[in-house]
């Protein structure tokens, strides 16, 4: 017999002012559970964790907590300001009665790598968000609520976090726009959308498959019974769902610029070939040759060398405070380096996009933020109306009107993006654009950003944001030295671990000790049946597309439903089979080929 939950909720309801925040609410949490919670920005994910946490009370509803079950909270925005050091705020996760549990503490900060004697003010962002991390920790809660917690973290630490989780006994509920992190630690995911919590039992790496299907379910629903479908059902559609569709046009168009940007690389470091000095002289943005900086002894870049051409969408990774900014400041010549040169391409227009540097005038319009005079906005060569621009950033026509005080924080982002965007650039750089940016957003910019003819430079930590937008990877280990690798960034993860693993020597007759059970040798090619469905699958998705359409041109029938409701229905039903087979031959495709990428890049 299964154990009963540790916490449940029922019918809660919660309002603010005239506005229906969410209602029959009902969820339970059993001991172990791995909670992803989801919903767009302004759906009240944060408040519904401030009711499980017990912080805020709902309107109405029952709630039922386990006796002796222990709940640790850590906010998106914690207070630093009433701690001294970086070690208070560790400590303060302590209850009264946990007078012997200070050695706690230094396991936790020395797991973290936290500076517990940095004053908690003037730490980074990132160190404040461990040391937070490790305050919750601490306690040993049976439930941990955790709200945007790798935000300004850096990849080592979100991966140390990953595992925290995974091993940890409690039951986790969490809040993240980081996609990879939340398919790597959910086993559970709930959904909070237009006041309606919903539950599927699978981890987020399932959540965009099952909200197809739910949101698909409803469109049909009402669309084919003649109903008025509803203004937010039909945003979230098509301004959500529909981006979110991975596009193969798109993503053969990425992997094409992987390739040239693989060949850019084997030209650039050949002794004998050269770049073609006409084709160099067009398409150069950047060109860095031995650049070397250091700070107080330090060294932050190496007799680094490289050249970035138009088209380039470079990411830069690396741990906090190996100088991923004093890089992108270096090849934008913001720094000077204190040896080698950074060459310019002529014409060059800059585009900065870092949410801290953007204001918005509070009082201004949405228009008038981005059309201060007339009613078009110029982007990327052509005049656009400012409404349809905004609805290009998932704005409602009514809201270009409003001002920007009465935006929520993710629309405020979107917002920001959509200036820094209006204007001329064919270099648009990007430190850490994704800080606090919500899903929607985010789909959003890997859209444009997929869509941008120039070239890119990226600093993020949001690894499923790279895989998806760059087209090679450069990384910075915190020596000084660079690595540029063609391809995405788990391509350069799962290179970094075979070179480590490498790397490493073992004695001869260990060797042959434990070559019986040495694993199987990698494929270094496709296999026939791989071969053949990359050939034939693309017919296949063709197929189904067409028999997709002709099904929704039945359903779109006038009174189809009244006349015969039982074939109404197996339509419907056939309708979101064939969607769902769609979506998993196009994933099949994507799969096959990347394999395929990177069989030829390792060869």
């Amino acid at each position: 017999m299964s154990e009963p939950p540790i916490m449940t909720i029922k019918n809660a309801q919660l309002s603010f002012a005239s506005l229906e925040l969410f209602s029959n609410v009902e969820l339970f949490i059993n001991k172990g559970d791995k909670i992803s919670l989801v919903g767009r920005n302004g759906s009240g994910k944060s408040t519904l964790l401030k009711v499980i946490a017990g912080i805020i009370e709902p309107d109405s509803g029952e709630k039922f907590i386990q006796p002796g079950v222990k709940i640790a909270y850590m906010p998106q925005e914690p207070d630093i300001a009433k701690y001294k050091t970086l070690k208070d705020v560790v400590l303060s996760g302590l209850d009264s009665s946990d007078n012997n549990a200070d050695y706690l503490a230094d396991i936790l900060i020395e797991q973290f790598n936290i500076l517990p004697n940095q004053e908690s003010c003037t730490a980074s962002g990132g160190e404040q968000r461990k040391a937070f991390l490790a305050k919750t920790l601490i306690s040993q809660p049976d439930i941990l609520l955790l709200d945007e917690p790798t935000n300004h973290l850096d990849m080592p630490t979100i991966q140390k976090l990953e595992n925290i989780i995974t091993e940890f006994q409690g039951a986790v509920i969490v809040i993240s726009h980081d996609r990879r992190f939340l398919a790597n630690i959910s086993d559970t995911t709930f959904w909070l959308d237009r006041g309606i919590l919903r539950r599927n039992n699978k981890g987020f790496r399932f959540f965009e498959e099952w909200q197809e299907q739910v949101i698909n379910q409803e469109i049909i629903e009402q669309k084919y019974l003649n109903k008025k479908i509803e203004a937010e059902t039909e945003w979230l559609h098509k301004g959500v769902t529909a981006r979110r569709k991975r596009n193969m046009g798109r993503l053969r168009r990425l992997q094409q610029l992987r390739e040239e940007r693989k060949n850019q690389i084997k030209q650039i470091g050949s002794v004998n070939i050269e770049i073609d000095e006409g084709t160099a002289k067009s398409k150069l943005v950047i060109e860095a040759k031995n650049i070397s900086k250091s700070f107080a002894e330090r060294p932050i870049v190496k007799d680094f060398s490289i050249k970035i051409m138009r088209e380039n969408k470079i990411g830069i990774v690396g741990p906090n405070g190996a100088g991923k900014s004093t890089l992108i400041k270096l090849l934008t010549k913001r720094l000077e380096p204190d040896s080698g040169f950074v060459r310019i391409g002529k014409n060059l227009e800059e585009a900065y996009f870092d949410q801290n540097r953007i204001s918005l005038d509070p009082k201004k319009t949405l228009w008038k933020t981005l059309c201060n005079e007339g009613d078009h906005v110029y982007v990327r060569g052509q005049y656009r109306h400012v409404v349809a621009y905004l609805k290009d950033f998932l704005f409602k026509p009514e809201q270009a009107q409003c001002p920007v005080s009465a935006l929520s924080g993710g629309e405020k982002n979107r917002l920001m993006l959509a200036v820094a965007l209006a204007r001329p650039s064919n270099l648009l750089v990007l430190d850490e654009p994704t800080n606090d940016l919500d899903m929607d957003t985010m789909d959003l910019l890997q859209e444009v950003l997929s869509d941008y003819d120039g070239t890119v430079l990226i600093v993020s930590h949001d690894r499923d944001f790279l895989d998806r937008v760059v087209t090679s990877v450069l990384y910075m280990p915190g020596d000084g030295s660079l690595m540029e690798y063609p391809g995405s960034y788990s391509e350069l993860e799962q290179f970094l671990q075979k070179k480590s693993f490498n790397s490493i020597k073992t004695p001869v007759k260990e060797k042959t000790k434990i070559n019986k059970s040495e694993p199987p040798k990698k494929a270094t090619k496709l296999s026939y049946n791989q071969k053949r469905l990359l050939e034939t699958l693309p017919l296949e998705i063709q197929q189904l597309e067409n028999d997709i359409s002709l099904l929704e041109e039945q359903l779109n029938q006038a009174d189809f439903y009244l006349n015969n409701p039982q074939k109404f229905n197996e339509i419907t039903s056939s309708l979101i089979s064939k969607k769902q087979e769609l979506d998993n031959m196009e994933n099949q495709w994507l799969e096959i080929q990347i394999l395929q990428d990177s069989l030829v890049q390792n060869s």
